[in-house]
């Protein structure tokens, strides 16, 4: 379908990606929006929702550690690099359903997507000017000044790789205090707070701060928890603003 929507979840390992995939999911299911999941870790055990369409039908981290005898590490990356070649089996397979939105459920490790050539074969065949990425921030990790910009300098490397527009969303909002939400908020609004609060902190994160700031690349964070559902509206509306100017899909 010419006007599907390609969505991909993309965060550090732990962040949340794939239970928030499953609570988009359900977002768009009370929305009544037509729509599919597309698993492409070959390494996971067990998923909180059914994939419509799955890279392990292809192969899995067993397979790959058997047929090339490495272990765990290695047959991530070789499955990683394996994806990029059946592209167009997988896009096949998607079009099958002619779903509104494609929700695309990335490996756990966000460097075998966003760094590896088969990232960006993916996003070319699927279409990159119908696509955008959510970028999860790790609560735990936001908490602290040196933290947050080291995961704004990674989300802004998975732009400059893949070449999406980014929706940059706080993961597992419902972990943290209302006064550390605000702080987070705060430093991804109004960088110049952070700048203060990096000062105290007396390292090198600094002149990766200002380097971010002054290449523009702080996005205000929208809060979301997978477990409550909480902040999907935002996201939906992000994403609506992306495409359609702020349109309903």
């Amino acid at each position: 379908m010419e006007d599907q929507i390609f969505i991909y979840f993309i965060g550090t390992a732990g962040s949340g990606k794939t239970y928030l995939t499953k609570a988009f999911s359900d977002f768009l299911d009370l929305k009544k929006i037509s729509h599919i999941i597309v698993n492409l870790d070959p390494g996971v055990d067990e998923l909180p929702y059914q994939p419509d369409v799955d890279v392990r039908e292809h192969f899995t981290l067993d397979s790959i550690m058997e047929r090339y005898k490495v272990g765990p590490n290695g047959a991530q990356i070789i499955g990683a690099d394996l994806v990029g070649t059946i592209t167009d089996d997988l896009k096949d397979e998607i079009e099958l359903y002619e779903a509104k939105i494609v929700l695309i459920d990335t490996p756990g490790q966000m460097e075998l997507f966003t760094l590896r050539r088969s990232g960006e074969i993916i996003v070319r065949c699927f279409g990159e000017d119908r696509s955008v990425m959510v970028y999860l921030f790790d609560p735990i990790v936001s908490k602290t000044p040196s933290g947050f910009v080291s995961l704004v300098f990674m989300a802004s490397s998975a732009v400059f790789r893949l070449n999406l527009p980014q929706i940059q969303v706080l993961a597992k909002s419902d972990v943290l205090s209302e006064d550390e939400i605000d702080r987070i908020l705060r430093w991804s609004l109004h960088p110049e707070t952070l700048y203060d609060d990096l000062i105290l902190e007396r390292n090198l994160s600094l002149d990766v701060f200002l380097m971010l700031k002054d290449s523009g690349l702080f996005r205000p964070l929208i809060p979301v928890s997978a477990m409550t559902g909480f902040g999907m509206e935002d996201v939906y509306d992000g994403i609506q603003e992306t495409f359609y100017g702020g349109e309903d899909l």
